[in-house]
């Protein structure tokens, strides 16, 4: 069988499509044909290949007819985008999206594109998006600013990756945001467990693995999602440490990387935290995997809903502590460690945190709470009998 001779401009990209590369205006061009590569099919492409090639050259080729359902046939119209409805690029977009991005993250973009963006603005075409029609359409909505935040910057995004690709002219969000002025919170969302109320709770779990799980979360301060994607290999017991660096989603299919690059961290194994490891151990460690599973299945955990159902609310009721949702633990952890005395700096940097100004913020008045005889200390220390003097 002699060899395949070398096609020109003509690849086979994957089992049932080939490739043909091009220049067109000046644009390297890249279209997909949906033909199973074999050699009488790749004739076929680099002949296709040659008619367009023949009809650039003549003048008289058209993109959008050759090819109907390219996002690149917008290029060469005589307007950027002109025709294309923000619904189609918005499709396209979160497609591609899925390959650069962690599945929780992507699943989050994929829900705000199609119950959100393109409900919203999926008619209008992708060359008359304006920055009034996002500002008229936020100004209706009820959601807070983090939320539209999150929609703006989803929006944001795909839009300049239709800038890059030259199908528009502008990204009318680029440099700006939609944001109400809000009332400050009156209330935040710690409410920490007593040390009376942790022991109720350990006491009540049905199962051994699922106190080892909870007294874990208790003196480690680990989000739920790191905890499941906990490994034996991250426990440096001689050190004294673990090492975090993954987390599970119930969107994810498997562990990512955590949820910010501060995320990824070593934190100091208290004593608490490893007695629980090591009740833990006859149950997992010769797997050798994941620290924590699931006793029913004897499998891992696929995420925080699952320990909701499961652990969290039976152990509760049991009980009988006031519900609180299980991310409460890491509230629990911060507040204890900040009642003791730890230092702000040393407590953000074992949860994951950029720096202390969200510890200040959500824990301060727990300090407060907690210890009543602030102060006490520095008017031992440099009070000098001031207070019998007059002014």
């Amino acid at each position: 069988m002699g060899r395949e001779r070398k096609r020109t401009g003509v690849t086979a990209i994957s089992s049932s499509s080939i490739q043909i590369t091009f220049t067109y205006k000046g644009v390297l061009c890249r279209e997909r044909i949906k033909l199973q590569p074999t050699a009488a099919n790749l004739t076929r492409a680099e002949q296709h290949r040659g008619a367009i090639m023949d009809a650039i050259a003549r003048g008289t080729f058209d993109y959008a007819a050759t090819f109907p359902d390219s996002p690149k046939r917008f290029l060469f119209s005589e307007k950027k985008g002109d025709g294309y409805l923000l619904c189609v690029w918005l499709e396209s977009w979160i497609d591609r999206q899925r390959q650069f991005l962690k599945d929780s993250t992507w699943d989050d973009y994929r829900k705000i594109v199609f119950n959100i963006l393109i409900p919203a603005f999926g008619k209008i075409a992708l060359s008359d998006i304006k920055r009034s029609h996002i500002r008229e359409w936020c100004e209706k909505q009820q959601a807070g600013n983090k939320r539209l935040a999150n929609i703006q910057g989803t929006l944001r995004r795909a839009l300049q990756d239709a800038l890059d690709d030259d199908l528009m002219d502008t990204n009318p969000l680029h440099g700006w945001k939609f944001a109400r002025r809000e009332a400050p919170k009156l209330e935040d969302d710690v409410d920490p467990f007593s040390a009376d109320e942790q022991e109720a709770i350990l006491k009540a779990c049905a199962n051994p693995q699922y106190r080892n799980l909870i007294q874990f979360a208790f003196w480690s301060g680990l989000r739920t999602s790191e905890l499941v994607a906990l490994e034996w290999r991250d426990i440096d017991f001689g050190r004294g440490l673990i090492r975090v660096q993954r987390a599970k989603t119930q969107k994810s299919k498997m562990a990512e990387g955590t949820k910010t690059r501060r995320g990824t961290r070593e934190v100091k194994l208290l004593p608490a935290a490893r007695r629980a490891l090591e009740a833990q151990k006859p149950f997992t460690f010769q797997a050798g995997e994941h620290v924590f599973i699931n006793p029913r299945t004897q499998l891992p955990w696929r995420g925080d809903q699952p320990i909701r159902r499961t652990v969290w609310i039976p152990a509760l009721k049991l009980a009988g502590v006031r519900y609180r949702r299980p991310y409460q633990t890491r509230h629990t952890y911060a507040s204890m460690m900040l009642t003791a005395g730890e230092s702000p700096i040393w407590i953000s940097a074992q949860m994951g945190h950029a720096d202390t100004s969200m510890i200040f913020r959500n824990y301060g008045r727990w300090i407060t709470d907690a210890i009543p005889n602030a102060g006490g200390k520095a008017a031992e220390m440099f009070d000098r009998g001031l207070s019998g003097q007059q002014d």
